[in-house]
């Protein structure tokens, strides 16, 4: 019998689906016999047992009757069955929200991924490598393993849980909740989409920030809304350009804009928090790296200024531990707790009880706390390095988004065509350097070359390493067209002109750290934003 493997998974399913296409197809007649599994293991270079597993399973599934003593034979009413492969090319989307996704998302080109092949990568959101969080998360597990009930958990989350998020909201981002306006989530894309369906009908409209978080308005499309988008400056979006016709939702990132590291101020945010109170619109507030800011402690979420209850918040285990960590949560307005508890019922009755168990406990023993503590101390010590890297090889090439917080920067290449961009790119990848363009994250990109550098998954010398292959691209971009500048930073969020700028003096090592200095504190001079906050601490202050 001739039968071709297809070399995907274990040897005795590969045996069992070749067998089965050849009773498909007909090669195999109605009744016949199948060879003995002695024969068969030889013609095939198999074990006897990986035959027997194959005609187990053949036997199990009723495409064959054993009889003793004499052999395995075909059933005879699945000779007329239909083709094992139907034809492999795709249906027809079968729904309107199949339709929608296949028009807004492609999962082969989502922006950010792995590249292969190169030594160096910038990539964004990939997790900072800690040992020590390692070892405590396993113990965490461990534990609660051996004590959580194996039931199914609270829909809602985890009371242990849910009351270590309002005790640690209260103390590093000024937000007052009760355990019970807390939903436990899937990370934030679960909580995009469960504010889609309560909030949202098909044609509702919610309004981005541009740029945005690209994945956000995937998830807000697929769902049926209309999405529009308002520019982002050096202080956040542009509320003052907010539509007269109400969005139904707005959806922000406050405290550092994705992926433009702007911050809304506090004028800024008070003027959204009234127009979603007069016009009746909700807000999402988006709170993704909070816990990272490297000039100042962290600032007041949103949500600890609305008085209106029209903010709902998101915040994320994903990015402060490690991204296979899928639990986040949000704090939703009083009047829509039961619609959300709903929503999240019916997606998947509940986030895993005991990972749910593990963080509460960890984060009430001060793990948590702990480890922020040592992850902003390596990420400052490597944001460092890039910015110096960076600045030594600017000489007035590049406009550096300087935000003091996250875990990226965003560079402009001065006076670059987003297309030479591109080819910037292409260069730094033949030189194994990995680079990522800022376009996927714009609606309407604009004509010029910016990079989205993260900075967590690489070493201090790894980054001074990659520098040095940046710096070697922009020597073989150099065009006599730039003109030097000596501070290459700036706080905008706007794309650079496209004309020649002058020359601006470099601060003084003593002023204050500003918007567009180059002043970069020392890890023993910066304070500490992991430091408990005191209670006076201002909400909104930058």
């Amino acid at each position: 019998m001739h039968l071709q493997l297809d070399g995907r998974g274990p040897l005795h399913a590969q045996l069992t689906r070749a067998l089965k296409s050849a009773v498909f197809a007909g090669r195999v007649s109605e009744g016949a016999r199948l060879p003995a599994t002695r024969q068969l293991a030889r013609e095939l270079g198999l074990s006897r047992n990986t035959v027997l597993a194959a005609y187990e399973q053949l036997r199990a599934e009723g495409f064959v009757d054993g009889r003793v003593g004499s052999g395995s034979y075909v059933t005879p009413p699945l000779q007329n069955a239909r083709p094992l492969h139907a034809v492999d090319s795709p249906l027809p989307p079968q729904s309107q929200f199949a339709r929608r996704a296949r028009i807004v998302h492609d999962h082969l080109r989502i922006p950010g991924r792995a590249i292969p092949g190169v030594r160096y990568a910038f990539q964004y959101g990939v997790p900072l490598a800690n040992p020590a969080l390692t070892s405590a998360w396993a113990r965490e597990l461990a534990h609660a393993a051996a004590y959580t009930s194996p039931n199914y958990p609270a829909s809602q989350g985890v009371p242990a849980l849910r009351e270590a998020v309002c005790d640690y909201l209260a103390r590093r981002r000024g937000i007052q909740a009760e355990p019970q306006d807390v939903v436990i989530v899937d990370g934030t894309q679960q909580a995009v989409a469960l504010t889609a369906r309560v909030l949202l009908d098909p044609g509702d409209e919610a309004l981005l920030e541009e740029p945005h978080y690209s994945a956000m308005r995937e998830a807000l499309q697929i769902h049926g809304a209309k999405v529009t988008t308002l520019a982002v400056d050096d202080n956040g979006m542009k509320v003052g350009e907010l539509p007269a016709t109400p969005p139904k939702l707005i959806c922000v990132t406050p405290s550092h804009q994705f992926p433009s590291g702007a911050v809304l101020s506090l004028p800024r945010r008070l003027q959204l928090l009234d127009y979603a109170r007069q016009h009746g619109s909700w807000i999402l507030e988006d709170d993704y790296d909070g816990e990272f800011r490297y000039d100042a402690r962290p600032l007041a979420a949103l949500r600890s200024l609305d008085e209106g209850d029209r903010v709902i918040y998101v915040g994320t285990f994903s990015k402060a531990m490690f991204p296979s960590l899928r639990l986040g949560y949000l704090v939703v307005p009083a009047g829509l707790r039961g619609d959300f508890v709903n929503a999240k019922w019916q997606d998947d009755f509940g986030s895993c009880g005991i990972e749910q168990a593990a963080l509460a406990r960890f984060i009430v023993d001060g793990g948590f706390e702990r480890h922020l503590r040592r992850a902003w101390k390596t990420l400052k010590e490597r944001r460092d390095a890039l910015l110096d890297g960076l600045r030594r090889c600017s000489r007035g090439r590049l406009q550096i988004n300087d935000s003091h917080a996250g875990m990226h920067l965003l560079v402009w290449l001065v006076d670059r065509s987003a297309e030479e961009g591109e080819a910037f790119i292409a260069r730094a990848r033949s030189l194994g350097l990995g680079l990522y363009p800022i376009a996927p994250y714009y609606r309407s990109p604009p004509d010029r070359a910016g990079l989205l550098l993260g900075y967590c998954g690489l070493s201090v010398g790894e980054i001074e390493q990659a520098v040095a292959l940046f710096g070697q691209c922009l020597e073989e971009f150099s065009s006599p067209r730039v003109q030097p500048c000596e501070s290459g930073l700036s706080a905008t969020a706007t794309p650079p002109p496209a004309t020649p700028r002058r020359s601006t003096p470099r601060p003084s090592h003593g002023s204050p750290a500003t918007p567009g200095s180059t002043r970069d504190a020392s890890p023993a001079a910066s304070p500490n934003p992991m430091d408990p906050a005191p209670a006076s601490h201002p909400a909104g202050s930058r």
